[in-house]
């Protein structure tokens, strides 16, 4: 008896070793369902309402901000909160395998729900002929792009991930899924980005879908920050061409938009790129949303079932009726002394330059001259919006006017054009540091990035200052490196990219390029971390040296493999070295 119990547990483990959810009952899954062109579509905004729920939510923000420096945890959270306990660990980079946010299923859902509809939708246009080629490809190209941008999170976060292209629709389904390298993981989605290029829905579409789903210009999109982090990780020409030719075939879609639909009134005709202004921006992108420069984010409504609870979590309010956010800015986005990425002392009106940035009233509540602790969240949070006009900026955010926690319809950005704008700007100046001492003198790459962040930096000032808006002293490849990565800190902060800026700020400045065909777990010896990326990952805290210390290495630049199935998984699942499974 206890041999036939011991193989009908092995044969459970074997047939269960990826943690994920499959759909909520038989019927979605039986062949019964697929008779309808309705029935598809609940299958695609199924896959996206998973990619927008809580438990991605909440690891978007922590995988691709709180890592970085520009978020911490807000003490106000009792110790005994089990999120607040995960996040320390993260905090004091003590992670635990068992970490909460190592684990990565709701992901792996969201790539089931792709592979689901990918797997059933063409046999319904024979059932149904109101469901057409056209429609069956515009779907495909959509669940595509949707696993495709799933990932690219996961490759940033855990780097050797399992790889599948199976709809799993039962729990007998063999789920032993191999476990790949990252090149191997980014090159099958730069096909698929490819392929689904080919049948992309218009960016013109009307309405929430213009930038509630997956058009030709997210994917495109997804495209370009492929090719910048891929050629950053190894040191790639080719990858940084095709990553500025990518961000050039968003920007001239997105100036084809605005020159068919002019009439917004909170567009500058006065840059040249489509650029809400001022405060006018914060209004258009956090608040009233979908915002023309948009080019994707999760959608949410104010139905109790439709609420980004994951978002209202981290930075309004971690339960409801109480003010505390889980998260807070670090103490750089106040008046406090920091050091800056280019290794100087310099104080928070200097990380935004000029004090007209209305970034700088914006992007915290209660920012001021005399603030050196952490400040709340405003992005996504604050429903006030502060005007910057004349010769000083307007008063401060002292309090928020937030959203009831059973309504939060924020919607959360993934791409937006001017993270495009910087991404070309990065990908250029990076492409003439690759190039050494062959580049021609006129060569106008640089000048040409420098032009990119000044249009990002000017749509944030009052257009009296412009005039006297100067980036003196960033004339050569390192310091404009160093401008545009604190260009992306002020522009995108809190929208979940700070970590993955910095993880390609490391990758790009290594003498030579790292082992990516290799899994970690199959290497001797790991590549080193540049000091100045650890300098500033460091800044969040009052002694960084001993937090950066414990990240010298590669391996713990990512999160470790879930514990869970690293136990039920083995010999297919290996964790990252340098995190220990107890059992």
């Amino acid at each position: 008896m206890k041999k036939y119990l011991s193989m009908i547990l092995a044969a459970f483990l074997a047939t269960s070793c990826m943690d994920m959810e499959l759909l909520p009952n038989d019927k979605t899954v039986d062949e019964d369902f697929w008779q309808s062109k309705s029935d598809v579509a609940l299958m695609v905004n199924g896959a996206y309402k998973q990619f927008a729920s809580t438990d991605v939510q909440q690891r978007l923000i922590v995988w691709g901000g709180f890592r970085s420096d520009e978020l911490v945890v807000n003490t106000a959270v009792p110790t005994s909160d089990g999120t607040r306990v995960a996040l320390n660990q993260i905090y004091e980079v003590n992670i635990e395998t068992t970490n909460t946010f190592s684990n990565w299923a709701s992901l792996y859902t969201v790539i089931n729900y792709c592979n689901i509809v990918m797997e059933k939708a063409g046999a319904v246009m024979e059932i149904d002929p109101s469901y057409t080629q056209g429609d069956y490809l515009s779907d495909r190209s959509q669940m595509l792009a949707l696993r495709a941008l799933c990932y690219f999170y996961l490759v940033r976060t855990f780097r050797d991930v399992p790889y599948t292209t199976t709809a799993y629709m039962s729990e007998s389904q063999d789920r032993v899924i191999p476990q790949l390298p990252p090149t191997e993981v980014l090159q099958n989605c730069i096909n698929d980005l490819l392929e689904a290029e080919k049948n992309a829905l218009s960016p013109q579409i009307s309405g929430w879908k213009r930038v509630g789903l997956l058009t030709k210009d997210g994917i495109q999109s997804i495209l370009a920050d492929i090719y910048l982090w891929r050629a950053s990780v190894l040191h790639s020409d080719a990858d940084y061409q095709a990553a500025i030719d990518y961000c050039d075939k968003v920007i001239e879609s997105k100036k084809n938009q605005y020159q068919q639909n002019q009439g917004n009134g909170a567009i500058s005709e006065k840059l040249d790129y489509l650029h809400a202004m001022g405060g006018s921006a914060f209004e258009d992108l956090y608040i009233s949303q979908n915002s023309e420069e948009s080019i994707f984010e999760t959608q949410y409504n104010t139905d109790a079932s439709g609420t980004n609870t994951g978002l209202a979590q981290m930075y309004s309010e971690y339960k409801k009726n109480d003010g505390s956010a889980y998260l807070q800015a670090s103490s750089k986005f106040g008046a406090a002394t920091v050091k800056s990425s280019k290794g100087d002392n310099m104080t928070a009106m200097e990380l935004y330059i000029n004090d007209m940035d209305a970034r700088f009233w914006n992007n915290c509540i209660g920012a001021s001259s005399g603030t050196e602790n952490p400040l709340p969240v405003s992005k996504y949070v604050n429903q006030n919006v502060n005007y910057i006009s004349g010769t000083v900026p307007s008063k401060p955010i002292n309090s928020a006017f937030t959203l009831n926690f059973d309504n939060y319809a924020e919607n959360f950005i993934i791409y937006r054009l001017a993270d495009i704008l910087l991404m070309k700007a990065e990908a250029l100046v990076a492409s003439v540091k690759l190039a050494g001492d062959n580049v021609d003198p006129e060569d106008t790459r640089l000048a040409d990035a420098l032009e990119l962040v000044n249009q990002v930096y000017k749509r944030s000032l009052d257009e009296s200052q412009w005039a006297t808006m100067t980036y003196t002293g960033y004339t050569g490849v390192v310091e404009l490196e160093n401008l545009i990565l604190q260009e992306r800190l002020r522009e995108l902060c809190f929208e979940g990219k700070r970590w993955f800026d910095l993880l390609r700020y490391n990758y790009r400045n290594q003498d030579t390029p790292c082992n990516y065909g290799t899994m970690l777990a199959d290497q001797g010896s790991f590549m080193k971390n540049t000091q100045d990326f650890l300098d500033i990952v460091g800044t969040k805290y009052d002694n960084g040296a001993s937090r950066t210390n414990k990240m010298k290495e590669e391996p713990r630049l990512y999160m470790p493999v879930p514990h869970s199935d690293i136990i039920t998984c083995k010999p297919w699942l290996r964790q990252n070295p340098g995190y220990t499974d107890k059992n």
